[in-house]
Formats: structure tokens, sequence, C-alpha cells
């Protein structure tokens, strides 16, 4: 994955008509050839209802397929239109990672009676009822797709709690009882215990669940020719089960099949114990990185930019992080919203675009727009992606050494001629830095790539530039 860059290519808001998987195939040229190395996409399974993002599970082995929930293609097109797209990312070097919801089903196709307790949805651990029947949407046939595939049926013993008792038509926490049924353990402790996120959840410690996920695992990589998955909403999720889902994915698929989870949590002690946990077999979204980056969009010019790595993943385990600027939950009106302010938005992705470590990966609503709007940052990532490409190599020398303009250059490699930058940024006032690009580079004239910066500079006999950068925004410093 040599300077590979991810693209989630979806957000909330596209529209409901099916073409997604459509657009994807024309767009494949474009990603290859701006750079784009992996591909992030949606769910892309049969969701509750046709307008859901995919997040709203029904039937994992309902790719598109069969007449389910009153439609045969999903929100973003039909399998063989998925498959035909995957086909002509491949060609184009492009790998291919599933959006893969293992935490929940969303509503059955009949109601099941069975014992419940209700629980405090501030500490889950905590019964706010006596033991109680309650009547719940957790039986599925899959009509339309009948056993194709897999003849598993869901009910509700294979869940560990639902969302809402339709007996009584109210929504709450209830905690299904019954022989070796309890909260997960190994998931996030807040809320006393986070194993219920929403709709209803599945019992990971259950054979029968483990032993079909798995094999949905491994016939999904198969049937799309997958390289790797993007895990949702593990900190909800039995980590034991992720780390043997992933071994057994990976017996089938071979040790190269990629995972990165999501778990949505800013403290980087947490994410370590979670690394932990599952022996590192996935890599992590530096989520503490987007919150640092969204302190620094906030607060301006009262920021320490000398700060915006602290406690990252890519700061203590590069290896390990998914950097990335803002995704679908961060956008503007979702339920972890926490969108970087634009001033500051071109700054964030050339960080994580141009520094040596991470796997960085860009967001569709940033690039495409959002809603139909206007794509503000296509071509500052298209400049960065471009520099990536050319001169984003070699050792990284740091300088988080001013509160208000900070900076690294890369040293260049011998395999890519011209290769090596400098990058500065600022949240204040102008600034300069002198770093030191290499005393073999004496006598070179650099020039700012972003034209921000229109006066050139040149090395000095010692490898020194004093590069400028103008406030609020950054510069690209590569030789002319």
């Amino acid at each position: 994955m040599k300077n590979g860059v991810m693209m989630q290519y979806f957000e909330w808001n596209l529209p409901n008509d099916g073409n997604l998987w459509k657009q994807l195939k024309k767009d494949a040229v474009h990603l290859h050839q701006t750079g784009i190395t992996a591909v992030w996409i949606p769910p892309a399974y049969k969701a509750d209802e046709q307008q859901d993002e995919g997040y709203a599970t029904y039937d994992l082995f309902d790719l598109g397929e069969f007449d389910q929930n009153s439609t045969v293609r999903t929100k973003y097109g039909t399998k063989d239109e998925l498959i035909e797209t995957i086909g002509e990312l491949h060609k184009n070097k492009i790998s291919v990672y599933l959006d893969t919801v293992m935490n929940h089903k969303a509503e059955g196709d009949y109601t099941e009676k069975f014992k419940v307790k209700e629980v405090d949805p501030k500490e889950r651990n905590k019964d706010i009822s006596d033991e109680i029947e309650i009547q719940a949407w957790t039986g599925y046939l899959f009509k339309g797709r009948g056993n194709k595939y897999s003849d598993f049926k869901w009910h509700w013993y294979h869940f560990s709690g639902v969302g809402f008792d339709d007996a009584q038509k109210k929504s709450g926490i209830f905690r299904i009882l019954g022989e070796n049924k309890y909260w997960s353990e190994g998931v996030d402790d807040e809320n006393g215990n986070y194993d219920f996120l929403l709709c209803n959840d599945l019992d990971l410690d259950h054979p029968e669940v483990i032993k079909e996920l798995n094999r949905w695992g491994i016939w999904v990589s198969n049937e799309l020719n997958l390289d790797g998955m993007r895990l949702d909403a593990v900190k909800h999720m039995e980590d034991k089960f992720v780390k043997q889902f992933l071994e057994t994915v990976r017996a089938e698929r071979g040790n190269e099949f990629y995972s990165v989870a999501e778990y949505w949590n800013g403290d980087l002690a947490t994410l370590e114990k979670y690394l932990a946990a599952v022996e590192k077999t996935t890599d992590l979204f530096d989520v503490p990185l987007h919150y640092n980056m969204y302190m620094a969009s906030k607060f301006g010019k009262d920021y320490d930019l000398r700060r915006i790595l602290d406690d990252t993943l890519v700061l203590h385990h590069p290896d390990y992080a998914v950097t990335f600027v803002d995704n679908h939950d961060s956008q503007l009106g979702s339920s972890l919203e926490s969108e970087i302010e634009d001033w500051f938005k071109p700054s964030a992705y050339a960080l994580i675009l141009l520094m040596e470590k991470g796997y960085p990966c860009i967001f569709y609503g940033d690039y495409y727009g959002i809603n139909g709007g206007k794509p503000l940052y296509q071509p500052i990532i298209d400049l960065l992606l471009n520099t990536r490409r050319k001169y984003a190599y070699g050792e990284q020398k740091d300088y988080f050494d001013h509160p208000s303009t900070v900076g690294f250059v890369r040293m260049g490699d011998k395999d890519h001629a011209g290769s090596g930058l400098a990058f500065l940024m600022s949240n204040n006032i102008d600034g300069n830095k002198v770093m030191n690009v290499g005393v073999n580079r004496k006598g070179e004239v650099w020039r700012d790539l972003t034209g921000n910066v229109q006066k050139k500079i040149t090395i000095d006999d010692e490898g020194n530039g004093n590069f400028l950068v103008e406030g609020g925004t950054l510069s690209v410093w590569v030789k002319f």
C-alpha cells in the first residue's frame, strides 16, 4: 500500500435512484488517474427499505438480487451492476472494501413473543422492569430469496436485545432472557455496556450466529471478489467475535485481506485496548486525529497546532491508523456531527495526504459535494493527491514548534526523481519556518504548489529553506 489512498465512496444524502454502482464504474478510470488505490463502498445488501443507506440491514445475502421489502435493487443498484463495477475497479488497480454491518438486523418478517427485562438506557446492566413478555419483529423468513445461498432463519434467541415492543408499541432497550444470554463482554463500557445500539441486536456469543456470519463473510468476499472490509460499529460488538471473523475470512481469502474497523471513540487508550483485544487483526479509523482537527478548526488562532497529533493513532500506532478528515458519521446532520470547518479542511487534507504515516481516506462528500451541492474541495484534493503521487516520499522531519505555524519536510527517495516536499500550515497570521530539506538540495529553487505564496525560495548551502505560509492557509513547497 505504498502511498495508498482510500476513498469513502458515499455520503448520507445520495439519491435513491439506484445509480451509485453505475456511477462508480464510470468513475474508475478517473479515480485511478487521481491516485485513489481503494474504495470503501456502502453496505450493498438489502435493508429494511429501499431508501435506507444500508445500515438497517435486513438480508446480508441479498445484494440487490431478490424481490424483498418491495424492491429488487438496493439504494445503490443491483447485484449484477455491483459485480461489473468491482471488475472495472480491479482493472484500474483499485481495491474494494465492503462496509460490513454485523451488529444488528432491522425489522423482521413476523413477530415473536419472548421474555425480556427492560434496562436503563444510560446503565444497561441495570434492570428497570421485572421479567416481562414482549412481542417483536425478530422472525426472518427471506421469502424472496428462499434458501438460496443460505437456509438459515433468524429467531428471537439469535438476538441479545431489541429496541421495540410491538405489543405495547413501546420503544426502549429490552434485554432478551434465556440460557447463557446477557450482553456481550468485550464491548465499549459507555452506558455500562454498549452492546445494544439499535434494532435487533445480534447475539455474537450464540454459536449459530457466529457460524452463519462466518459463512456469510466467506461467501460475500468470494461472490464479490472483495479485497477487504470496513467493519461497522465494532465498539458495540464482542471483540472476540471480530477477531475470529477476520481470521476465518482470511483463511479463505488470504492474509492480505484488508480490514479497517470503526470504533468511534476519541480516547487513544480505549483504541489501544481494542487493538490489543483483537491482537491487531484490523486497522482502526483515527478518530482522535479527527477530533484534534475538528477542535483546531473550531478554535482557530486559539488552538495550539503543536498538539494536533497528540494522542492520535497515527502518532502512536501508525501501522494501524486510517486517517480521515470527515465521513458520513461526522458530516452535518449526522448523529456524531463534528464536521471540520471549511477554512481548515484543505490543511487537514494536506496533513493526512502528505505525511509519511497512516493510510488516508478521502470522503465522497468533500470530493463530490454534499446532497448534490458544489464539490468545494475537489481542486485542492486533486492537487494534494497529485503531490502525494509525485513528491510525498522519504523520511519525514517534523517542525511542530510554533503554536500557529507548523510543518514538516519529506526528504524524497531515489526511486522517485525530484521527490521531496515541505509542508506548512497556519491558523493565524502569515508565518515562515526555516526547514532543512538536505544539503544535496543546495541552490535549488522551490515554489508553493498551492499558489497561496507566489514568491519562490532558494535552498541555502546547508540545505535550509525559509518557507512561507499565508495566515489561515497552507503551502506545499517542491522543487521548481
